[in-house]
């Protein structure tokens, strides 16, 4: 398969933008695949790596904290259980481990109920943020690294 070529359609500047974006969604309750968005800037611009590691790290601990905002505004566990079709496990992890069970938010799936049960259980938004960003960050510069080889 051929690989889309993104400097014929966008610059540097564009690309990071879209990539920020891509990010952003895909770490919030909207579907979305920010990996293949990071593969095609780093193909096409491989001196962005860190520029573009960052920008995916950022966008998608942003969107992560929105996720983080909505369990803040759930008013009572129903309203959180019916949101998640009544799925207890990320609430009761948040419950037991508090904000480093954030390091997960990147997993698929499971990360947005631990973001919104973080903001449910009101946890310090500090530490979920710091939590969010390291495990995101991570995520990303393992997908950059397999990625370049």
């Amino acid at each position: 398969m051929a690989c889309l070529n993104l400097d014929i359609f966008m610059d540097e500047q564009s690309s990071l933008l879209a990539l920020f974006a891509s990010s952003f969604f895909a770490a919030t309750l909207l579907p979305g695949g920010s990996e293949a968005v990071l593969f095609g800037v780093l193909k096409a611009y491989p001196q962005l790596y860190w520029p573009a590691l960052g920008v995916a790290s950022l966008g998608n601990t942003l969107g992560g904290i929105s996720s983080y905002l909505i369990g803040r505004l759930l008013p009572d566990e129903k309203a959180f259980l019916k949101k998640y079709s009544g799925n207890r496990r990320g609430l009761e992890w948040v419950r037991s481990y508090g904000s480093p069970v954030i390091l997960l938010s990147w997993v698929p799936l499971i990360g947005d109920v631990l973001c919104v049960a973080a903001g449910w259980l009101r946890v310090n938004w500090i530490w979920v943020l710091l939590f969010m960003a390291a495990g995101k960050f991570a995520r990303y510069w393992v997908i950059a690294e397999f990625l370049s080889n």
